[in-house]
């Protein structure tokens, strides 16, 4: 199965302008998150998809295969479609991985390269982390100051999404601590078959979706399946850099944990 990862990496961040640029100790925050898609095995390409010429240029001086695509993209999953239609030959599946997510360890992205490889009739994966009791008591702490940070998923037994949603789901009426609350937060992480991907560019937002403000709710409201795969940061801090206080954060981590690539 021919699948390519597509980093969609835009100059004009309200926050951050020329935030694939910016340095994370010694190397830019792009060719960071580029290095975490060469690791992935099973994958025909990684590329960058962008809407300006500072970022390709910059993209190609570390080796990476830039892709120009229009501004008026809304979001990285339209970005990475838009990518995709200029090529000659389009994969079969594409992995979209945020240009800002640089601390997501390659084997989560394997996980969801794994899952195509396993069964090429998926339309959409993603990824999702099974919380302890002391990371979901973390997560509600958190949730009281920000209530719509972080998303949760809950799947029926073959790991296919019921829904997305900014609450805590479950609501758990009681709590076993003898074993994990089958409480799953998700990582923004997604894999689409390229037939998935085109049907998305045609559907227009949903209700459910509008109220979330979560895009793959769209998916979820028109049938098409989303397959989550639950992966382990094997002691690693999720993270990704989103203003500039995030920077020295991130740059703190990895002193503290190491290169990840």
């Amino acid at each position: 199965m021919d699948i390519a990862i597509v980093i969609p990496s835009r100059y004009g961040s309200k926050r951050l302008p020329g935030k694939p640029m910016l340095p994370i100790r010694g190397k830019s925050l792009l060719n960071r998150v580029w290095a975490i898609g060469k690791a992935v095995r099973g994958v025909s390409e990684v590329f960058v998809a962008t809407d300006d010429e500072r970022i390709a240029e910059h993209a190609r001086s570390f080796g990476a295969v830039p892709i120009m695509t229009s501004p008026d993209c809304e979001n990285g999953t339209e970005r990475a479609h838009a990518a995709i239609r200029t090529l000659a030959k389009r994969p079969d599946a594409v992995i979209n991985l945020q240009g800002d997510a640089v601390l997501t360890p390659p084997w989560v992205v394997q996980a969801l390269v794994d899952a195509f490889h396993a069964d090429p009739t998926v339309s959409i994966v993603t990824a999702a982390v099974h919380c302890s009791w002391e990371q979901l008591a973390a997560l509600e702490e958190h949730k009281r100051a920000n209530p719509a940070s972080g998303t949760l998923v809950t799947m029926d037994r073959t790991g296919r999404a019921l829904y997305f949603s900014k609450n805590i789901i479950p609501y758990l009426r009681t709590r076993d601590t003898s074993k994990k609350p089958p409480v799953y937060r998700h990582i923004g992480i997604y894999g689409y078959s390229v037939e998935a991907l085109d049907r998305l560019a045609t559907l227009e937002p949903t209700p459910l979706e509008q109220a979330e403000q979560l895009e793959q709710l769209r998916a979820l409201e028109n049938g098409i399946p989303i397959q989550v795969v639950t992966v382990d940061y094997r002691g690693r801090t999720h993270g990704s850099v989103d203003a500039p206080g995030d920077v020295p954060v991130v740059e703190a981590i990895i002193d503290r944990e190491g290169e990840l690539v």
